[in-house]
């Protein structure tokens, strides 16, 4: 509105014009006397101004994800003293809304007629410590190039992705190469329940041997639905939300594993997750070990 009075102001004049308008001459006045001295200004506008600058951070860094319950979190990790709904307005007037979810995702097959071993878990998706509980999923991506296929497995304490595989089919090796990279990353931890659906990537000899040689539990679910899986499948649906539908279309297969890589490693290192008292997964892991060491018990 002040800048159509300073368009018009030469010919008409300031008062004339006010009296056509719902503003006052001294508002005007004042909000002009503030543009030439920002000191001026009432320490809310100060403060949202400030804010905004810190809001415009959060949002970039997190590549367009988060919406105001997450950004509400991290400034106040940052110690922004701040209330929800202020950083609600804020974002409404700057026009940034986070990503949302859509439908769930299914891709592995159930074989039923595969020996099947039994439901350690029973939904109760449930750690005490990092490497009690793991658990494993695959979806897909359409590309220009035809379908990808992508692999996660889940360490269930900090929900941490510990391994994964992106492959242009979806045989067994697509499932195994994620395995072996967890169990490498991990340092071969012994006693781990592996927990997936009944896909038969999963229940195929090759990966269930190679469960018992690293000393693993295995678990399927027992109900045959998506409950059966549903942390890894919360996490695939994360993936679908906040990568492939928020940055496609894809065109090569190269695209789609580099995109996978740069969101785990922001997921790990620096997603805030409501589970974990909203801190990044690698950061609530961090704090376990620590505790331990003060403890003075062995890792």
């Amino acid at each position: 509105m002040t800048r159509f009075i300073d368009e018009h102001r030469d010919v008409y004049g300031v008062e004339p014009i006010c009296r056509e308008l719902p503003i006052a001459p001294s508002q005007y006045y004042e909000t002009k006397r503030c543009e030439r001295d920002p000191e001026r200004l009432p320490a809310r506008v100060k403060r949202d101004a400030a804010l905004v600058s810190e809001i415009e951070r959060i949002y970039a860094e997190s590549e367009c994800r988060y919406g105001a319950r997450k950004t509400w979190r991290e400034l106040r990790r940052a110690q922004w003293d701040v209330a929800r709904c202020t950083t609600e307005r804020l974002m409404r007037e700057l026009g940034l809304q986070g990503v949302r979810r859509g439908k769930r995702y299914k891709t592995t097959v159930p074989d039923e007629l595969s020996p099947k071993p039994l439901d350690l878990v029973d939904r109760q998706f449930v750690a005490v410590r990092p490497n009690q509980l793991w658990v494993a999923d695959f979806t897909y991506v359409p590309t220009w190039q035809g379908m990808v296929y992508v692999a996660f497995i889940l360490d269930v304490y900090a929900r941490r992705i510990v391994g994964w595989r992106v492959a242009k089919n979806m045989r067994s090796e697509l499932v195994l190469d994620a395995l072996e990279q967890a169990v490498w990353a991990r340092g071969g931890p012994q006693g781990v329940v592996h927990h997936s659906d009944r896909g038969s990537q999963y229940l195929s000899i090759r990966y269930t041997e190679r469960l018992a040689e690293a000393g693993f539990e295995p678990s399927v679910g027992s109900k045959g639905d998506s409950y059966d899986n549903a942390m890894a499948e919360s996490v695939i649906g994360l993936f679908k939300t906040e990568v492939i539908n928020h940055q496609g279309p894809w065109r090569t297969f190269d695209s789609v594993e580099y995109a996978t890589l740069v969101w785990i490693d922001w997921y790990n290192q620096k997603r805030l997750h409501s589970a974990i008292d909203y801190v990044p997964p690698a950061e609530f892991e961090m704090a376990y070990y620590e505790q331990l060491s003060e403890s003075g018990i062995a890792v």
